[in-house]
């Protein structure tokens, strides 16, 4: 990942920057849960002052994707199987919703445009690169859920993926992946001829099963 240029010392740009960088590896599961982070290491990977760098761990402590004990130290959360359930609760009830919403703008370019993603996620799955696989998996939910024009639900959508990314990447390495996530095939399927029950089941089945082996 290329470094922002360093900027001045106030919150803004470089405030931005940082925090759009960190919660883009904290939602990838760059950073395995209880990755411990620092204001000084974080200044210095972006080449940012104190100021900025303190701003962005900060807000990304407000949303949940860091935990700051009461002596001060910053961490990738380290769900409780409750805390993994709830998410994954919220997220069952938020994609389908988005998907259903929608489908009645899901033309032939967006699905062509979806199952070009999922082949990356195949390409991730063969490499056996689990960021890339989050990654790519991530972008297949998010492409198609931008198309049910609701900002507000897919921004807590997004929310749960932020505080799950660290909890994903072990995921990952306990499921030992060797094909493409089957429910991406029925829901390019139900894209297809306009199956709205078929659509909400494959998105419920696919944002659910994996979280259920964590608290299995």
């Amino acid at each position: 990942m290329s470094l922002p240029s360093r900027q001045s010392d106030n919150t803004g740009p470089s405030h931005d920057l940082v925090y759009r960088a960190l919660r883009g590896r904290i939602m990838c599961g760059e950073l395995p849960p209880g990755t411990a982070l620092t204001i000084r290491g974080v200044g210095k990977r972006f080449g940012v002052s104190m100021t900025p760098a303190r701003e962005a761990l900060r807000r990304l402590a407000a949303e949940g994707a860091l935990t700051l004990s009461a002596s001060g130290r910053v961490t990738t959360p380290d769900l409780s199987i409750e805390r993994i359930e709830e998410l994954a609760a919220a997220r069952a009830l938020l994609e389908p919703e988005l998907a259903s919403r929608a489908l009645p703008r899901a033309h032939f370019a967006l699905i062509d445009r979806l199952q070009a993603i999922n082949s990356s996620v195949g390409e991730a799955v063969a490499n056996r690169d689990a960021v890339d696989y989050i990654r790519a998996n991530l972008e297949f939910h998010r492409t198609l859920y931008l198309r049910a024009q609701a900002p507000a639900m897919l921004a807590m959508a997004e929310t749960a993926w932020l505080q799950l990314g660290p909890t994903m990447r072990k995921l990952y390495s306990r499921l030992n992946r060797s094909e493409v996530p089957r429910q991406h095939r029925s829901i390019l399927a139900a894209l297809r001829v306009g199956d709205e029950p078929g659509l909400r089941l494959a998105v419920r089945t696919d944002v659910t099963q994996g979280l259920r082996m964590l608290v299995g």
